[in-house]
């Protein structure tokens, strides 16, 4: 029987496994932690698809290349959003109560970007009810065995030989030890790359380190400089908290005092809808204001506050200490989604045979910049999409031997669970943060990324040499190298990038170039980094 590995319990790991379940594949699901702690279930906004008359899948697919700068392929943008309406009505077969109008029809609202009101949501909670229903589907295989689980492990490398991968190895945190597990198939759903940058709208669960260790290991990656920034966030102590673009969609409104008066800049700049500019524009907009700017949505009243804005109003109240419904919301963009991520072609197979990525571990569809409510839609479809491909893939019959590698990585994380260092990887960590934030902010430069450039190089030239506390985790030790070297990648192809287009700015090359109508591509072998471009399903 078939045998598939899912590194990743969040949307896009379940919706494969459910898939592949549906085909009667035998799959199983490998985490360190539960789907209910996937950053999926933060998910506010709602999920695209086309179910007014006036909309189509071809408009949504125009809105979507548009405002992706005109580099996501139009075969592969066309299947997401022409599958986009049964995605919704088979979520709502699987128990999601999706917010509804007295008519009946399912509630659409406005997100940034978006030429119609495409945004399904239910309530304020849409990734949570999403997740709940893929948990709960998920678990009726579970029980009959077709879908299995592997919680309290670690992605630590995959299984390659003469580009093909025969499966994986796990940490155990719980053992200390390495675990092997073959597959005809391997799925990574690990999500985006959030712990790079520090505070974030995400979890710091999504690390990167899959696709950086596979990176390192000779995948392919894609668009690494674009990164969005979601306008409306508020500082806590821990993270960047997202106050979703709900908020706009449903009549809120950005302004910043000048001499103790309002200036309603987005609306004034770009009309009446000004505030539901795409995501790179608006962030632009609020990085450039002169002072402080506030998001207003105290006007709407009570009753749309509570029952479609409720989780807005919580974070703040729980937060910031900020009463919604007298009180504006200052806000800042912060670092939240991630359009770049592993190399792949239509069926979402990476550059490795049998090694496939879906959801934000991905690049496809969302080009240089993304709509809000497709990240949701993606995430699903790209599951499926792996799914169909994996189900016509032959068994492997032979394997290679690995034990050699295995007692290599043993070794080392050996030596690591040894060591009692004082040097901190955590404080490195932190130094890595930094450096992504300053180099790679809503605006970039060359004098900066080469900076960052070399502040990367300085701590991979001693990450072979440092030794690290092991009383945290052997895992913040060991996952330092690919981790710096997925920077040093984001931060190459950010300064091989020698335009603007979407999310990446650069100060010193303003202007949209048509030599860069193109995906950014980034190969590592033996230490060098290579950026190529192409065009989508080439």
């Amino acid at each position: 029987m078939k045998q598939v590995l899912i590194i990743g319990s969040g949307l896009s790991g379940l919706s494969c496994a459910i898939k592949l379940a549906e085909s009667g594949i035998t799959c199983t699901i490998v985490s360190p932690y539960p789907s209910e702690r996937a950053q999926s279930v933060m998910a506010a906004g709602g999920i695209n698809a086309s179910l007014q008359e006036d909309d189509s899948f071809e408009l949504h697919a125009s809105d979507t290349i548009k405002n992706g700068g005109n580099i996501a392929g139009e075969k592969e943008v066309k299947g997401l959003c022409s599958n986009a309406t049964n995605i919704v009505k088979w979520l709502e077969g699987l128990g999601v109560v999706f917010s509804r109008e007295n008519s009946g029809e399912v509630s659409l609202r406005a997100f940034g970007g978006q030429s119609k009101n495409r945004t399904a949501y239910a309530g304020a909670s849409t990734g949570k009810q999403i997740m709940t229903a893929l948990i709960r589907e998920t678990r009726k295989y579970e029980e009959r065995e077709v879908i299995k689980r592997l919680l309290g492990r670690h992605f630590h490398s995959a299984l390659i030989k003469d580009g093909k991968c025969y499966g994986v190895a796990l940490y155990n945190e719980k053992e200390r030890k390495l675990e092997t597990v073959f597959a005809d198939a391997v799925v990574i759903a690990t999500g985006g790359q959030n712990l790079l940058f520090g505070k974030t709208t995400g979890s710091t669960l999504c690390d990167g380190y899959a696709v950086a260790k596979l990176y390192e290991q000779g995948a392919r990656l894609k668009n690494l400089e674009f990164i969005q920034y979601h306008p409306t966030t508020v500082e806590t102590p821990q993270k960047r908290m997202l106050i979703s673009e709900a908020a706009r969609g449903e009549g809120g409104r950005l302004y910043y005092l000048e001499n103790g008066e309002r200036v309603y800049f987005m609306e004034e700049r770009y009309g009446k809808n000004g505030n539901l500019m795409p995501r790179d524009v608006v962030s632009k907009c609020i990085y450039d204001a002169p002072s402080q700017v506030y998001l207003d949505i105290s006007f709407l009243g009570e009753k749309i506050i509570k029952t479609r804005l409720f989780e807005v109003a919580e974070i703040c109240r729980k937060y910031a200490g900020i009463d919604v419904y007298k009180e504006s919301i200052p806000v800042y963009p912060s670092v939240h989604f991630f359009m770049g991520g592993l190399y792949v072609n239509y069926n979402h197979k990476t550059s490795i045979d049998n090694l496939y990525a879906v959801g934000e571990s991905a690049s496809m569809y969302h080009g240089a910049n993304r709509l809000g409510g497709n990240s949701l839609l993606s995430a699903i479809y790209s599951g499926k999409v792996a799914a169909d491909s994996i189900a016509s893939l032959p068994k492997i019959s032979v394997r290679p031997d690995f034990s050699k590698y295995l007692l290599e990585q043993e070794k080392i994380l050996e030596e690591r669970l040894l060591s009692r260092s004082c040097f901190s990887a955590v404080y490195i960590r932190h130094e890595i943060a930094k450096t992504m934030n300053d180099c790679l902010g809503i605006t970039r430069s060359e004098s900066k990324l080469i900076e960052g450039i070399k502040s990367i190089d300085y701590y991979l030239s001693i990450s072979d040499k440092l030794v690290f506390d092991s009383d945290v985790s052997v895992y913040i030790g060991y996952s330092l190298r690919p981790m710096l070297i997925l920077a040093r990648a984001i931060l190459t192809s950010a300064l091989a990038r020698k335009e603007t287009r979407g999310a990446h700015i650069r100060e010193d090359y303003p202007e949209t170039s048509k030599e860069y109508q193109l995906s950014s591509v980034c190969d590592y072998c033996n230490g060098e980094y290579r950026v190529s471009y192409q065009r989508e399903g080439e």
